[in-house]
C-alpha cells in the first residue's frame, strides 16, 4: 500500500496515518486506536506486547469501519530493534506517520524506594520511560522526512502540520502518593521529555504533547481485586469520585492530534476527574 491509497483529502479530520502503542485489549491504547477509526482515519498502525489482544483490537476496528487499513506488530517497545523495525515497516507500507499516541505502560510496584529492587526499578522505567522515548524518537525521525499536510478542512490560517505526537504520562507525574516513587518518576520523565522535544521540533511543524490520566477503568486497574481495592482510596480523592473511562482519555488524545489543537505545544493535559486538586 502506498500513501496514495490513504485518504488525504479535505473533509476528513484525520487524513494520513495514525500509530498507537500499547493498543491491545480494552485499555487506553485500544480506545485511542478505535477512536481514530471512528473519526475517519483510514490507516492505523498498532502495536503491543500481547499478540492475541492486539488482534482483538484489529478485529474491533474492522467492525467500526471495514475500510480502515490496520497494520499490526506485536513486540516490546523497550527493545530498540523492535521499535525501529516497526516504525520502518509502517513507513515502508504507507510512506508516513501523521499521528502517534504512545500509550504503552505499566503500573508501579506499590513499594517505597528502599523496598524497590534495581530490576523492578528498571522494569518500570524500561516500559514507561525508555519505551516511550524510543517510540517517540523513531516517530520523530520518520516525521522529519515527510511533507506536511495542509489543514484537512482547507483553513489556510492554520499552518501545515508535519505530525503530532501524544505521550501518555500520569497525574502521578505531577503529584506524589505513598509507595509510588519509581512509577511517578517514570511518568514525570515522560512529561519532561515531551516538553524538551516540543521545543526542539516545533520549528519543523511537529507538535508534541502529553496526557496525564488519573485512575482509568482498564484491565490494568480492575483485573486484580487487590489493585482495585488499593486504588479505591485514590478514586475517592478526586472530586468526581469515579474512575475515568479509556474513551475519555482517547477523546483528549485525538483532540491533541487534531487540527483543532494547532497552537498547543508541550503541554500536559490532565484528565483525572480533579485528582490533583486535592
Amino acid at each position: 500500500m502506498s500513501i496514495s491509497s490513504v485518504t488525504l483529502g479535505n473533509g476528513n479530520e484525520f487524513p494520513g496515518v495514525a500509530l498507537v502503542t500499547g493498543a491491545a485489549g480494552s485499555g487506553i491504547g485500544a480506545a485511542v486506536a478505535k477512536a481514530f477509526a471512528t473519526s475517519g482515519c483510514k490507516c492505523i498502525a498498532i502495536t503491543d506486547i500481547n499478540a492475541s489482544k492486539l488482534e482483538q483490537t484489529r478485529e474491533e476496528i474492522a467492525v467500526i469501519n471495514a475500510d480502515v487499513v490496520v497494520l499490526t506488530a506485536a513486540g516490546d517497545i523497550a527493545d530498540e530493534r523492535f521499535v525501529n523495525a516497526f516504525i520502518n515497516s509502517v513507513i515502508s507500507e504507507t510512506g508516513r506517520i501523521d499521528y502517534a499516541v504512545n500509550c504503552a505502560g505499566i503500573l508501579g510496584n506499590n513499594q517505597s524506594s528502599t523496598d524497590t529492587s534495581l530490576p523492578e526499578f528498571d522494569r518500570i522505567n524500561d516500559i514507561n520511560y525508555r519505551g516511550c522515548w524510543l517510540s517517540s524518537r523513531a516517530e520523530l525521525r520518520a516525521m522529519l522526512k515527510q511533507q506536511p499536510l495542509s489543514d484537512p478542512f482547507g483553513d489556510a490560517r492554520r499552518p501545515p502540520a508535519r505530525g503530532a505526537i501524544v505521550n501518555i504520562a500520569s497525574q502521578l507525574g505531577i503529584v506524589g502518593r505513598p509507595r509510588c516513587t519509581a512509577y511517578s518518576a517514570s511518568k514525570a520523565a515522560v512529561m519532561a521529555m515531551t516538553r524538551g522535544d516540543a521545543i526542539d521540533y516545533a520549528e519543523h511543524g511537529i507538535r508534541i504533547n502529553s496526557i496525564c490520566p488519573g485512575i482509568i477503568d482498564t484491565p490494568m486497574t480492575n483485573s486484580d481485586p487487590r489493585v482495585a481495592s488499593m486504588l479505591q482510596a485514590s478514586v475517592e480523592i478526586a472530586p468526581m469520585k469515579r474512575m475515568g473511562r479509556p474513551e475519555e482519555v482517547a477523546d483528549a488524545a485525538l483532540f491533541l492530534c487534531s487540527h483543532k489543537a494547532s497552537f498547543i505545544q508541550g503541554t500536559s493535559l490532565v484528565v483525572d476527574g480533579g485528582y490533583i486538586l486535592n
